[in-house]
């Protein structure tokens, strides 16, 4: 066995195949966090096949006895041979010899790719060369967690690598972890079974020696009390990481993307909705941009905007969730949307602008070409609004495809029981204050929320004329501010296009607590309706509301009156001054204006009631956190006292009478040992009762043992009557040691894991750090050979390598 435990570079076999496994092991662990950074799996044959290389070149090099120097020139060397194969598949030739592009990227990659990773919205694609983050990662992980575990006697220095790559993962993936408890369970478990085998394993932890007890029985031991032990520990750390999960209030996990990538703000451009006549007067007969395979009744559209100051209706300034917040393009942007899949084909002619027109919830968008690559890099997407900008601009040339699913249509009926939708939205500011009176007004005899809505499109649509102010029209002023809407409002006539009417809508919507935005696009009119290639001009440049339905989403509605209906006196002017033109006298102060029912003042007493069941559901909930809490951090405790009043039932309730003695002169040795006992190893019962009355000044035990050994070893079995008598007295000293000892030294003993774990490297290392306790093992009941201890070990497996 000597000769085949030392057949490499001096280190047992054994230890070969459990450092290798042990650093495989815990890679691996780490490698997976990297699972919603891709998607997936896609990232394992890198991952994987640069584990297996980083082994390989750790037990050459130890094996060879190579220096840092040459390791890491392997290193380097394996990195570039494999790197195409396993990371660059697309820039090598049949996914397999590497080229000048794959060299160049490779070299570039070693500083780039960390860059690039972290500022691309996950989920990332290998195809643009990410895949290069974790396979170089794990190789040189691996080859160094191996190495310092092949060469150095201590494994625990190759613990730090191996850590060190399971929080690098972590923190250059997404807030959203992959299995977190898994991993660090799982890391744990494997980090304290390599602890323990290779402590286990030293020469100087030799239980015993072969001439002293059966070799079979003393390996016997040694392994029952290591995979004891790291029960033990697997069930504390389970309840401390699900304590951890239970108690701890749930917060968001950042990463290094959260910091690199730097936010978009959109709010640095202009509100396209203030270039709405621009683009009806200038661009009438331009073609902006083509569509292919637009549905029927589908619209494109440039930009949402919720928030009204007065002056002009724009995105929000917040944060995420908002209008406003802006990431950049990956794929499958939109996993959850249902409706009808299509593929629009893009062609952008005269249109100019930052604002990228889409249509539905959009899935991907590919940029095709020559700008295509640059238009991807600076390309943002909001899921919110379902809005897309390029920062570069598109120009004339730009093409792009766009998959994206449109919502089915819905009529009223499927919409007649649907509440509103909750949804942050930005508050308003400087809206006209006739607004508010006049939105109550409107939808007060409205039943259910889509006639509300209803109510209020019919007012304007209905009441209304439309007029884009050019040559030959009524007169109607662009823009959109609080006098433009008032005077929309409280003229003689409501005379305006898109723009107005739109705002009009939203504002009045929101006044009376109805969520709406304002939506700027493109759709076919009648003519074009039906037509394989949609054409965009500034003739079929439009506004529209949407309101969002609790389970719906955001629904179309549009409150502009129809073209042709204009004015019959082409004169007609809208005052400016519309105060004196109030239907109504405001009211007085002491009678609030009547609200309708979707205000959330009339939810007041609703609310009240609801939130006394809310606390005291909160306090139910606390109280249940908190039991559950307590109950997972005793557990590990209940455990071991489980343990050891199974083992004491065990011993009492054993077959023969002997072994019940036995078994009673081994309960009072392990408690004897929980109290602070040194008790030698592999000793008889007299060198046992020896060092018990020697360290805790009980003398009686040595008359105890006495007895067990004439019960053991005597001519007859032990009757009934002597083991009650033994077992009373192994009792009455253990209650007298827990007399003696007090509270806190008694808690302590009941907790203490080392009768439980013998002397297996877990009690050692708590027992005392600086010295390796030999592991105990106890004689058969029954038998009387002993030999006596030998002075060296006898193992002739060596630690150095």
């Amino acid at each position: 066995m000597t000769a085949l435990s030392t057949d490499f570079a001096g280190i047992p076999v054994r230890r070969w195949i459990l450092d290798l496994g042990a650093s495989a092991l815990l890679v691996a662990v780490a490698v997976v966090g990297f699972w919603p950074t891709f998607a997936g799996g896609s990232y394992l044959p890198a991952a994987l096949g640069a584990m297996l290389l980083g082994l390989a070149i750790a037990a050459v090099s130890t094996w060879r006895r190579w220096g840092i120097l040459v390791v890491a020139g392997l290193t380097v060397a394996v990195y570039f041979v494999f790197g195409g194969a396993l990371a660059l598949a697309h820039t090598t030739i049949l996914g397999v010899i590497p080229t000048l592009e794959t060299f160049e990227k490779l070299a570039v990659g070693t500083v780039t790719a960390w860059k690039q990773l972290l500022t691309t919205v996950a989920p990332v694609a290998g195809a643009d060369g990410h895949f290069l983050v974790p396979f170089l990662l794990t190789l040189v992980i691996t080859v160094l967690t191996a190495s310092l575990a092949l060469r150095l006697p201590h494994v625990g220095w190759a613990l730090l690598p191996a850590g060190s790559m399971l929080m690098l993962v972590i923190a250059l993936g997404t807030p959203e972890p992959a299995v977190p408890v898994a991993q660090g369970l799982a890391f744990a478990v494997v980090a304290v079974a390599w602890l323990a085998l290779r402590q286990l394993w030293a020469p100087q932890n030799a239980a015993v020696s072969v001439g002293e007890v059966d070799p079979s029985r003393a390996g016997h031991m040694r392994l029952r009390r290591l995979l004891a032990g790291v029960a033990v520990l697997a069930v504390a750390g389970g309840a401390g990481i699900a304590t951890s999960a239970v108690a701890a209030p749930a917060q968001p996990r950042h990463v290094f993307r959260d910091v690199i990538i730097p936010p978009f703000n959109i709010r640095d451009y202009p509100s396209p909705l203030q270039a709405f006549r621009k683009n009806v007067r200038d661009e009438a007969g331009d073609t902006l941009f083509t569509v292919s395979g637009l549905p029927k009744d589908a619209r494109m559209r440039i930009a949402v905007m919720d928030q009204y100051d007065g002056m002009v209706y724009n995105v929000t300034d917040g944060g995420a969730g908002s209008s406003s917040a802006f990431a950049p393009i990956r794929a499958n942007m939109s996993p959850e949307a249902e409706g009808i899949p299509v593929t629009l084909q893009v062609q952008i002619e005269e249109y100019r602008g930052v604002w990228v027109p889409d249509a539905g919830q959009v899935s991907e968008i590919d940029f095709t070409g020559d700008r295509a690559e640059d238009l991807r890099r600076s390309a943002y997407y909001n899921a919110e609004t379902g809005t897309a900008v390029v920062t570069s601009k598109l120009t004339a040339g730009d093409s792009y495809t766009v998959d994206t699913v449109i919502p089915g249509e819905l009529d009223d009926d499927q919409i007649a029981d649907a509440p509103f939708g909750t949804v942050p939205l930005p508050k308003q500011s400087n809206v006209p204050e006739e607004l508010t009176a006049l939105a109550s007004e409107t939808v007060a005899g409205a039943e259910s929320p889509i006639e509300q809505v209803r109510a209020l499109e019919s007012f304007l649509a209905e009441g209304g004329f439309f007029s884009h102010g050019l040559e030959g029209e009524v007169l109607s002023r662009a823009g959109h501010t609080s006098e433009r809407i008032s005077t929309l409002i409280g003229g003689d006539q409501m005379i305006g296009d898109d723009e107005q009417y739109a705002v009009a809508m939203a504002l009045l919507a929101r006044e009376v607590g109805i969520p709406a935005r304002v939506v700027m696009g493109f759709y076919p009119d009648e003519e074009q309706a039906g037509d394989a290639v949609f054409t965009a001009t500034g003739d079929n440049i439009h506004a529209w509301v949407e309101v969002n339905f609790e389970g719906l989403g955001w629904l179309t509605f549009n409150p502009t009156p129809p073209e042709d209906k204009v004015p019959n006196d082409q004169n007609t002017k809208p005052k400016v001054d519309p105060k004196p033109q109030v239907l109504q006298p405001p009211p007085p102060p002491q009678e609030p204006v009547d609200l309708p029912p979707t205000l959330p003042d009339d939810r007041k007493g609703d609310d009240e009631t609801l939130n006394i069941l809310g606390i005291i559901g909160i306090i139910l909930a606390i109280g249940g956190i908190s039991l559950g809490v307590l109950a997972l951090l005793a557990s590990p405790f209940i455990l071991i006292g489980a343990w050891k009043a199974a083992r004491r039932r065990t011993r009492r309730n054993a077959t023969r009478t002997a072994d019940r003695i036995s078994g009673g002169w081994d309960e009072l040795a392990d408690r004897a040992v929980d109290y602070g006992a040194h008790i030698p190893p592999g000793g008889t019962r007299a060198e046992e009762a020896a060092s018990v009355a020697a360290t805790l000044t009980v003398p009686q035990v040595t008359a105890l043992a006495q007895r067990a050994d004439a019960k053991v070893f005597g001519p007859s079995e032990p009757t009934p009557e002597d083991v009650e008598a033994f077992w009373t007295e192994v009792d009455a000293i253990v209650g007298g040691l827990g007399k003696d000892a007090g509270f806190w030294k008694r808690l302590k003993a009941r907790l203490n894991l080392r009768s439980l774990l013998g002397g297996s490297a877990f009690s050692v290392g708590l027992q005392n750090l600086r010295e390796a306790a030999a592991a105990r093992v106890r004689r058969e009941p029954g038998t009387i050979e002993s030999s006596p201890r030998p002075t060296t070990s006898t193992s002739p497996e060596s630690e150095t390598p």
